[in-house]
C-alpha cells in the first residue's frame, strides 16, 4: 500500500442519513466489525442518541451550502449517503465532495441520480474522487447479473433484468417509490432513456422461486446496467399480482395528479407516520431471487439467477464491501457502478449469496 492509500485508510469516513432505517442498520454492522464511521446527517438531536450507544462521533449538517458541506467533509475519505430520496440529497453532496475530494457513495435505486453520477464523471476523474451510487439492493445483485450476461453473450442486444424481494419497504425508499409513481415509466431504447407508461410490459417470469406476472418498472438498472454493459436496450421487471398490475396501469391516467407537489408532500407525510421497516426476524425469512436474460440479433439467449439476502440485509453487507474497497484501494477518479468498481463478482461474495447461474 503506497502512502496516499495509507492516508485515505487512516481517514474515517461517513455515514450520511444515519438516522434512517437503512443508515441505523449499516452503522450498527459497522460497530460489529469493528468499524468507527462518522454518523451524520441534518440533526444533531436525530443522530445523536444512535451515535452515543454505538460509540460513535456525531456530525449534523444539512446540504443546502455547498461550501458548507464541503468544509463538513474535510477530515473525511468517503461519504455513504443513505438519506433518501436521494432526488434531493444527490446532488449536493456529489458537489461537495467534488469540492472536498471525497469518494461519494449512495444506496439509491433512482436513475435520475445514476445518470447525474455518470454526467459528473469527467469532473470526478479530474479531482481524483470516485462516484458510485446504488450500492445496495437491488443494484449490486443486478449490475452483477448483467456484467455476467454481457460476459456470456458479447453481442446481446437485448436485456432484461429484474428481482423478486418481498420484504417491504423502508420509510425512504416507500417515498421514493411514490416520486417514481410521478415520473412514469423508463426503459432504455437504442442506448437512450425513454419514458413509458407504468407497467409498460407484462410477461410471465421465473425469477428464481417460480413463475409470476411481471411487469416493468423504472428502476436504476435502466441506467446503471448500460454503463455497465454498453447493451442499448434495457427493461427491469418486478412480480406483480394481477391487481397490482392493473393498479399501476390504472395509475397512469393520474400521474399529472400524482405529480403535484402538494399530494407528494401528503403521501409521504402519511408514509412517515405508517411505513416501517422491516425488523431483522422478517428480514432473516425473505431471501431476495435476481434475474436476467440477454437476447442478441440472431435470438440467441442467456439466462441468469442468483438468489441473495433479503434486499436490506444486501444494502447493509454490499455498502460495507464498498466502503472497504475505497479504503484500502486508490481507483482512478470517475462514475461507476458496483460492478465497474469492485468486479462483476461482488454479489457472489457476499453473506448469504448464492451461485450465480447461467443457462
Amino acid at each position: 500500500m503506497n502512502n496516499q492509500n495509507d492516508q485515505q485508510a487512516h481517514k474515517p469516513w461517513m455515514i450520511y442519513g444515519a438516522n434512517g432505517y437503512t443508515g441505523e442498520l449499516i452503522a450498527r454492522e459497522a460497530v460489529k466489525r469493528g468499524l468507527t464511521p462518522v454518523l451524520a446527517g441534518r440533526s444533531q438531536q436525530k443522530i445523536q442518541p444512535l451515535a452515543s450507544e454505538l460509540g460513535l462521533p456525531a456530525t449534523a449538517f444539512d446540504l443546502d451550502d455547498p461550501e458548507h458541506v464541503a468544509q463538513a467533509l474535510k477530515d473525511v475519505a468517503v461519504v455513504l449517503n443513505c438519506a433518501g430520496p436521494f432526488s434531493s440529497t444527490a446532488r449536493p453532496m456529489m458537489q461537495a465532495c467534488l469540492s472536498a475530494g471525497v469518494h461519494y457513495l449512495d444506496i439509491t435505486g433512482e436513475i435520475s441520480v445514476f445518470e447525474l453520477a455518470q454526467s459528473l464523471h469527467d469532473q470526478a476523474h479530474t479531482a481524483g474522487i470516485v462516484l458510485c451510487p446504488g450500492v445496495g439492493f437491488d443494484v449490486i445483485p443486478t449490475d452483477c447479473v448483467a456484467a455476467a450476461l454481457k460476459a456470456a453473450l458479447p453481442d446481446a442486444t437485448h436485456l432484461a433484468l429484474g428481482f423478486d424481494s418481498r420484504s417491504g419497504f423502508s420509510p425512504g425508499t416507500a417515498k421514493t417509490s411514490v416520486e417514481g409513481l410521478a415520473e412514469g415509466g423508463k426503459v432504455r431504447r437504442d442506448g437512450k432513456i425513454v419514458s413509458v407508461p407504468l407497467a409498460y410490459q407484462v410477461r410471465r417470469i421465473d425469477f428464481g422461486d417460480g413463475e409470476k406476472d411481471a411487469m416493468t418498472i423504472p428502476w436504476g438498472d435502466v441506467s446503471t446496467a448500460y454503463h455497465s454493459t454498453g447493451i442499448p436496450n434495457i427493461e427491469v421487471y418486478i412480480p406483480g399480482t394481477p391487481q397490482l398490475i392493473k393498479s399501476a396501469q390504472r395509475a397512469n391516467y393520474i400521474r399529472p395528479l400524482l405529480g403535484l407537489s402538494l399530494v407528494q408532500t401528503l403521501i409521504k407525510a402519511r408514509i412517515a407516520k405508517t411505513v416501517k421497516g422491516p425488523d431483522e426476524q422478517k428480514r432473516a425469512q425473505m431471501p431476495s431471487f435476481v434475474w436476467g436474460e440477454a437476447v442478441n440479433d440472431r435470438g440467441e439467449k442467456k439466462t441468469a439467477r442468483i438468489r441473495t439476502a433479503n434486499g436490506y440485509s444486501l444494502t447493509v453487507t454490499g455498502s460495507l464491501a464498498v466502503v472497504d474497497h475505497l479504503m484500502h484501494s486508490q481507483p482512478a477518479g470517475g462514475a461507476y457502478t458496483p460492478s465497474k468498481l469492485v468486479g462483476a463478482d461482488l454479489v457472489t461474495r457476499l453473506p448469504e449469496s448464492g451461485q450465480l447461474e447461467i443457462s
